[in-house]
């Protein structure tokens, strides 16, 4: 029995014309995230820490950008799947901790929602499920709103759960 640490992390360019998804959640912005899936930073982040934590790879391994079967796929549907390869080595997840870094907007609001959709995926508690966010102080890409980050570090464990 053991706990495995995994991270993960994640970067879109930002472009108009697009939607904005992010932690599963649609983000009202004049700009969204440019990428073969719906582009969900935070998703993809996750997925990556989820995947690493058993040496299973990473996202683009299992979800191609080359495969027309990922072309605008949900991310939540990549979430659940990469969920499932970790559930079938016999762990599950204890929690996720993640950092975004966008100069806008301003997602505070959206947090809770977020928090909300990765736990039913995760078969977790709210709680268990941490989203932060900072800005870049208008350095780099991020701060020219030119693209977006998200880092997640996620503990699973094949101990049972009580």
């Amino acid at each position: 029995m053991s706990y495995r640490i995994g991270s993960g992390v994640d970067f879109h360019q930002l472009a108009e014309g697009r939607e904005l998804w992010i932690g599963g959640v649609q983000i009202p912005h004049h700009k969204g995230s440019l990428g073969h899936s719906d582009a969900d930073v935070l998703l993809h982040a996750i997925c990556d820490a989820l995947l690493g934590a058993l040496s299973l790879g990473d996202i683009g391994k299992h979800f191609p950008d080359t495969s027309s079967e990922f072309k605008n796929i949900d991310s939540k549907i990549l979430l659940k799947r990469s969920y499932d390869l970790i559930a079938a080595k016999g762990y599950r997840v204890v929690n996720v901790d993640s950092t975004l870094c966008l100069q806008a907007p301003k997602i505070s609001p959206f947090v809770p929602d977020m928090q909300t959709a990765i736990a039913q995926i995760l078969n977790l508690t709210v709680a268990d499920v941490s989203i932060k966010a900072t800005t870049t102080e208008k350095m780099g890409f991020v701060g020219r709103e030119e693209g977006l980050m998200a880092y997640a570090t996620v503990l699973i464990t094949n101990l049972p759960q009580f």
